[in-house]
């Protein structure tokens, strides 16, 4: 059974369009809640991806950060280039990250109660 947080962050990602990619701090404000951490919990526990895309939340630096459905981390890089996002490896942090995030940046208009 979801939660009504759980339930506020997954229909909000719904309308993230393909292409793009929010971070869980943007996704946090438009509920609206500070609890960015609870967003990623929230994403982890997503009983319903990649149709409810939460491969396409990330964090505020342009990392991917992580993904717990099958496959992990290769699976969400895998999804988000098929939409059309680029990807790189940044060797100095080990991490890959999102190629020019501000063309690629969702954000909501005003946030929803």
């Amino acid at each position: 059974m979801l939660t009504k947080f759980q339930t506020k962050c997954y229909k909000l990602l719904k309308q993230v369009p393909k292409g793009k990619v929010i971070t869980y701090k943007e996704l946090a404000k438009a509920i609206p809640t500070k609890a960015y951490r609870a967003v990623g919990t929230a994403m982890g526990k997503n009983p319903d991806a990649p149709n409810t895309p939460c491969h396409r939340v990330i964090k505020s630096n342009g990392t991917i950060g992580n993904y717990s459905v099958k496959g992990g981390i290769k699976r969400k890089i895998q999804l988000l280039k098929k939409e059309g996002i680029i990807i790189l490896k940044d060797n100095k942090l080990k991490k890959y990250k999102i190629k020019e995030l501000k063309k690629v940046l969702f954000r909501f208009s005003s946030s929803f109660s």
